[in-house]
Formats: C-alpha cells, sequence, structure tokens
C-alpha cells in the first residue's frame, strides 16, 4: 500500500466519507467515547444479535418451549449457521458446521487426521503457535502415546523458511494458524498446503484471528481441515460457538472420536451402537447451545451485502493509518512492531513491543481506547473494518502518544495485573 501524503483529521474524514464499509456501523452497538481496537479478541455487539436474543428468550423458549426444537428450527442450527459461515471461508455447501468450541473441534479434526496417516506419528506445527492448538496436540499425545503421535516445533520466527523445510514425508499432520495471535503475522495457506500435500500430510488450518476478517479459499486451496471461533470477528459475542470444516472428499473415510448421540445417524432412535451421520454433520456430539448459537446466527447477517475484498482492503488501510501515524509522533519511538508491513504478510491486527506494554494498554482503556496486551511485552490493536472509522484511528494514535509523552502510563494503578489481561 502506497504512503497516503497527509493524514490531517480532514483527510481521514474524507477517508470515512468515500468508504463503502461506513454503513455498517450503523448495525453495531458501540459504547460512546469508546475506541475499539479488540475486535480481534471479541467482537462489538450486531444489534441484530441483541434481537435475535430477546426473541429466542421471550418468545421461543419462554412461549415454546421445547417444541421450539421443531417450529423454531432449533435441531439445525448447527448446519444452519455453519452454512452461513462457509461463504467467509471459500468452502461449498455440506462442508461447515457450527458446534462445540475451538480446542475440541480441533481434537476432533486432530484425532480424524491422524487415523488417516497410518505409518506417519508426527504432527508439526510451529513453536509460537497458539497454545491451546499444541495443548490439544499433548491431550492427544497422552491419550495415543508419544510412540504413536509426536508434536514436533519449528521455530521459524528469524527463519520463516524453516517451516518449509520441516514439511517431510515423516510428518503425518501440519498444524498452523494463518494469522499469528501475538505478531499479526500471516501464513501464505495456499503455498503451505501444496507444500504439504506434495510430501502426503494433512493440513489443518486454525482461523480463528481470519475468519471474517480476510478474504479465504478453503475448497480452491485444498484445505484438508479448519476450525476457529465465532467470537472474534463473527461478532458472535462472549463464547460463542465454533465452527469446524472438513473437505467433502474425505467424509466417508473419517472416524471423529467424540461420537456423542448428536453425530448418530438417527439420535432420536436411540439406538445402542453408534452409527454416525453423513457428512459434514458427523463432527455433532452434545446437544447445541441454542441462545449463543442463535445469537451468532443473527450476528452473521453483518456479512450479507459485503465483499471480503472491501473488507480486507479497509483492514490493511487502517492498519497502515495507524502505523504511517505512530510514526510521525517522536514520543513514539520506543514502541517496535513486529507485524509484518507487507500487506500479504499480516492480518488485520498491529503489534508493538514495548517494556511497559501491560500498562499502555490499561493507560489507553482507562482513556476510552480498548487494546489488549500479550505476554510477555506486546500492545496488540485491532482493526475490524465493519465499525472502525479512519478518524478513530487518528484519535487512537493522539490518545497513545499524550498517554507516552506525559509518562501517565507509569502511575502504579496501571501496572495491577487483572485476572484478564
Amino acid at each position: 500500500m502506497t504512503m497516503l501524503p497527509d493524514l490531517t483529521k480532514t483527510t481521514l474524514a474524507l477517508l470515512d466519507a468515500t468508504d463503502p464499509l461506513a454503513f455498517k456501523r450503523e448495525a453495531f452497538v458501540l459504547p460512546e467515547n469508546t475506541i475499539y481496537l479488540d475486535g480481534n479478541s471479541l467482537g462489538a455487539m450486531p444489534k441484530a444479535a441483541a434481537a435475535r436474543a430477546h426473541q429466542v428468550l421471550n418468545e421461543q423458549w419462554s412461549q415454546d418451549l421445547i417444541k421450539s426444537w421443531n417450529s423454531h428450527q432449533w435441531i439445525d442450527l448447527p448446519q444452519t449457521v455453519g452454512e452461513k459461515i462457509a461463504p467467509l471461508l471459500g468452502a461449498a455447501p455440506g462442508q461447515v458446521i457450527c458446534c462445540d468450541s475451538t480446542s475440541v473441534n480441533l481434537f476432533k479434526v486432530l484425532s480424524c487426521a491422524m487415523l488417516m496417516q497410518p505409518g506417519r506419528t508426527k504432527i508439526l506445527s510451529q513453536a509460537g503457535n497458539f497454545p491451546t492448538d499444541l495443548y490439544m496436540v499433548q491431550g492427544l499425545a497422552s491419550l495415543l502415546g508419544e510412540q504413536n503421535c509426536q508434536l514436533v516445533l519449528v521455530d521459524d520466527s528469524v527463519d520463516q523458511q524453516a517451516l518449509e523445510h520441516a514439511i517431510t514425508p515423516e510428518i503425518a499432520v501440519l498444524l498452523l494458524t494463518q494469522v499469528d495471535f501475538r505478531s499479526g503475522r500471516l501464513l501464505d495457506m495456499q503455498r503451505l498446503t501444496q507444500l504439504a500435500h506434495e510430501q502426503g500430510v494433512l493440513v489443518i488450518w486454525d482461523l480463528a484471528h481470519s475468519a471474517g476478517a480476510l478474504p479465504i479459499e478453503l475448497d480452491a486451496w485444498q484445505v484438508d481441515f479448519a476450525v476457529g471461533c465465532g467470537y472474534k470477528y463473527l461478532n458472535g459475542g462472549p463464547g460463542a460457538p465454533a465452527f469446524l470444516y472438513a473437505a467433502s472428499r474425505h467424509h466417508a473415510q473419517l472416524t471423529q472420536p467424540l461420537t456423542g448421540w448428536m453425530g448418530h445417524n438417527t439420535p432420536f432412535s436411540f439406538a445402542t451402537a453408534y452409527q454416525k451421520a453423513p457428512g459434514i454433520a458427523q463432527f455433532l456430539s452434545g446437544t447445541p447451545a441454542i441462545i449463543a448459537m442463535s445469537v451468532l446466527d443473527a450476528a452473521l447477517a453483518v456479512f450479507d451485502d459485503i465483499d471480503m475484498q472491501d473488507v480486507r482492503y479497509k483492514s490493511l488501510a487502517l492498519s497502515h493509518c495507524f502505523h504511517q501515524l505512530v510514526e510521525k509522533q517522536p514520543g513514539l519511538a520506543s514502541l517496535a512492531l513486529i507485524t509484518p508491513l507487507h500487506p500479504n504478510a499480516r492480518g488485520s491486527q498491529l503489534a508493538y513491543q514495548h517494556p511497559q506494554a501491560y500498562a499502555l494498554c490499561q493507560a489507553l482503556i482507562k482513556r476510552g481506547v480498548i487494546a489488549d496486551f500479550r505476554a510477555p511485552n506486546i500492545l496488540r490493536l485491532g482493526f475490524t473494518p465493519l465499525y472502525l472509522r479512519y478518524v478513530d484511528i487518528g484519535n487512537a494514535v493522539a490518545i497513545l502518544a499524550d498517554i507516552v509523552n506525559s509518562q501517565e502510563y507509569l502511575k502504579p494503578e496501571y501496572a495491577v495485573k487483572h485476572k484478564v489481561t
């Protein structure tokens, strides 16, 4: 992206005036005097989500009670929501389902993938991958035994070719997160998937920090499996159900380990022996969380009339403006950007290292700029194009500069660690 010659308030206001996504801001509930730069951790609430929650509680559950499973199609929500998410992932119908959490879904697809790779025992991932993804591999290894399941980690933070070199015929599964949760680094999904397949390796992608923020083409890139959450860029609310993608070419040969009744071919036959449902429905386990899933279903409507290429363009433009404004502030020289600047190498966030990153984050929040902190020293800022404005970016940098220049962040109150950081 080219450098903008003049990022004055007037210029930023003009960018907002010509923004094709500007109308989407009205679809969200946004607190006054708040600049929200943490949509990569928890998305803002769509107005439609609040309306649906009220409807489910006050019209469906309270009035129709158990009849709602049929009359309001509660029983079909996992498939209904999955089909709404599928276009955001570049997935044809019948390959995405909404259920459980990202971690549980990851355990399912990891197990399936390992069973599809007899004679191979190694799961390859990055040393800096999101910890819960690595924990799930460790949990699977504790069940199968290390002789049958072994986690191999590669540190590609310095040599980014190290990951590619580690993809060998000994590897059973390559487990990667498309956008790094700390740095915002964006991996080349198409290239890495192709390299893995050339070595007979199955690939699982974690899309938690990319689904709803940038265009994804799971089918076109021949991805095997993917998982992701519903509460970040998909705006489904805290703890929203997750999603799972399994390429249709694999469905017939899959053995899903969490064989709960909802994944049965005929769950209400209450048969003693398990017989898996056909297609993507085999990944269901327990009873769906109807209230949470209904809210996510409604929240996804914000994507109905937009082009993900427009979302991606604005995402890059917002982060570009932010960093350009940071560089114009001499007092912010102590912030060290660790996010790649090249548009093809970053997701929808910026991450800066600073010795007092936690205190900076707390001081920003006190001033109405909500960012977040990642240990040990990262100030992380997310850019959600559907409700962020360019003028918000200018104001956020101005507040950050004032906090640093005045040394406000050194106040003892900002060093107090909360349970959730």
